[in-house]
């Protein structure tokens, strides 16, 4: 765990956060709706306490949508940019940060991957695929 502060933004950069204190869990969730709001195979994300997150600007651009039939999912999103942005989970105890929004390294690393049985049927382990510094060649 770590224990200094980290900033965030939205892309439009209207929005931003601080999280000053315990960095808490880092994990990937494969889980369907974190699939279905990140658009990705999962959601990297970081679970903080309450206490330890703050919104320095942009706080009114924020909107949420909240799942019915969940205990603890909700999202929050740029209204400007629909950037993915800290939730506060329904239950209240903690608040769900997207890795991809943090200005810099965290300093800790991810640990778990949660909910994997239900991940994407095309899901690919990243560490089997071929790595490039920047977008490859169309040459052979």
């Amino acid at each position: 765990m770590s224990q200094h502060a980290v900033n965030g933004s939205c892309l439009c950069k209207n929005v931003t956060y601080s999280i000053d204190g315990n960095l808490g869990v880092f994990q990937y969730c494969h889980c369907s709706r974190c699939r279905k709001f990140t658009g990705s195979a999962f959601a990297a994300n970081l679970l903080v306490s309450p206490a330890d997150f703050r919104w320095l600007s942009g706080e009114s651009l924020v909107g949420r949508f909240e799942h019915e039939d969940a205990r603890h999912f909700a999202t929050s999103f740029c209204k400007q940019c629909g950037s993915s942005l800290p939730w506060l989970a329904k239950s209240g105890k903690a608040v769900v940060v997207p890795a991809g929004t943090l200005d810099g390294d965290p300093g800790i690393r991810p640990f778990q991957n949660i909910f994997f049985g239900s991940r994407a049927g095309w899901y690919a382990d990243p560490g089997s695929m071929p790595v490039y510094d920047a977008l490859p060649s169309k040459d052979p």
